[in-house]
């Protein structure tokens, strides 16, 4: 196989030029394809002939167990990809054990007092609900506290649901860190973080004043055994005068209201009127 090498582009631009060690020259049109090619992400983490390699191992998989992807680590690295995958295997190991545990790690006994783990509990939760199980994926990676971080994908009708929870190898202990990692396994939500707010510092300004407190009345027995008794009025009779007494013209009142008699309710006039008449 010939060796070509990357001479840069014909004058239209349309072509690269190679030449091999003889200094044979060779064009390549510059198609779709190549330019997809060219622009894979394992291909951009080659680094440049002249970078200088700066990571070492115990780094790499250090950053493996963190949860960084190949090509992430190559191209910060100034290192390949397939460096990085020469060192991968213990590490991704060790993924797959924390993940196994996790998922063997029994939570609850079901109706016939039967062991149900942390994967079986997930399963049948999801199962019922058209979840089909071969596509769901599970990933996990190591947070600076040492504990274990679980990420389950699942197919919903948003596209693609996340379940995460928090697991503690050494105290065989999991905890959900999300909603939707809470409602798979029956577990209440965590609490969520205080988020933060904006305090004004003028006392005038109108978040910081308090509105004025009533304060309920207290009423004591005491008060109420000892309080004086209220004397009912009695009533009085109103006296209804036609003509207005002397009294009454000092006061102004010239008239007073006539109260109709039985006649004038019943028939509609006097008395006087209607013998008059006869």
């Amino acid at each position: 196989m010939t060796e070509l090498r990357l001479d840069g582009k014909t004058d239209d631009g349309s072509h690269l030029s190679l030449i091999d060690t003889d200094g044979n020259n060779y064009s390549l049109r510059i198609s779709d394809t190549l330019r997809a090619t060219v622009n894979q992400p394992r291909l951009t983490s080659v680094p440049a002939s002249n970078a200088v390699e700066s990571i070492s191992v115990k780094e790499i998989q250090r950053r493996l167990r963190a949860g960084e992807s190949f090509e992430q680590i190559a191209r910060e690295g100034q290192t390949t990809v397939d460096k990085v995958e020469r060192f991968s295997g213990p590490i991704m190991q060790e993924r797959e054990y924390i993940l196994n545990n996790a998922r063997q790690l029994v939570m609850r006994k079901d109706a016939h007092r039967t062991d149900l783990t942390f994967g079986d509990v997930v399963l049948a939760k999801l199962a019922p609900r058209g979840v089909d199980v071969d596509q769901i994926s599970w990933n996990t990676w190591r947070l600076a506290d040492g504990t274990w971080h679980i990420e389950l994908h699942y197919p919903n009708r948003d596209g693609n649901g996340i379940a995460t929870w928090n697991f503690d190898l050494s105290r065989r202990a999991l905890d959900a860190s999300d909603d939707n990692g809470a409602w798979l396994i029956d577990e209440e939500a965590p609490a969520r973080a205080a988020a933060p707010a904006m305090i004004y510092s003028e006392p005038t300004h109108p978040s910081r004043l308090e509105e004025p407190r009533v304060e309920p009345e207290i009423v004591r027995i005491a008060d109420l055994l000892n309080a004086p008794e209220e004397k009912a009025e009695t009533p009085r009779l109103a006296v209804i005068r036609e003509t207005p007494s002397a009294a009454d013209s000092q006061d102004g009142i010239t008239a007073r209201a006539k109260v109709p008699s039985w006649d004038e309710i019943m028939f509609g006039r006097k008395a006087e009127e209607s013998n008059d008449e006869n």
